[in-house]
């Protein structure tokens, strides 16, 4: 099994931040506009639609708000197996660091799928900080 690790710290209070991945639905709106363009919520999954085309129904396992942590699973795609989970972590004044990780197969798509969360983990980064800054 591929397993992607990234991190990116971000200068926006992990409440705030926290606020935005735990809102499951807003992907495109308040966590990584542009790059997400769609999100459509069902009993317990989201459909969620980027930019690149690429469309994927994602069950939601866990909104934990104690470790400010949300975990999903890919179903019904090329990939056979996929769990991915976004946590926001305080990291010091007014910041947090967002750490992404995704269990996958088969291990070919895993290039692809950690260059796209590269892309995400910026957007995201520039989403968060952008209104912290309104505040």
């Amino acid at each position: 099994m591929a397993t992607i690790y990234r991190e990116i710290l971000i200068a926006a209070h992990p409440d705030a931040a926290w606020s935005a991945l735990r809102d499951v639905g807003a992907l495109h709106t308040r966590l990584a506009p542009g790059f997400v363009v769609d999100t459509q919520l069902g009993d317990g999954e989201r459909v969620v639609t980027f930019a690149n085309g690429m469309v994927v129904r994602e069950l939601i396992v866990d909104v934990d708000d104690t470790l400010r942590r949300v975990a999903w699973s890919v179903v019904g795609s090329p990939m056979t197996h996929h769990n991915g989970t976004a946590q926001i972590v305080p990291s010091g004044n007014a910041q947090c660091r967002f750490v992404w990780i995704a269990d996958l197969l088969p291990h070919s798509i895993a290039p692809d799928i950690d260059a796209m969360m590269a892309e995400g983990l910026a957007v995201i980064k520039k989403t968060l900080e952008s209104a912290a800054h309104e505040h």
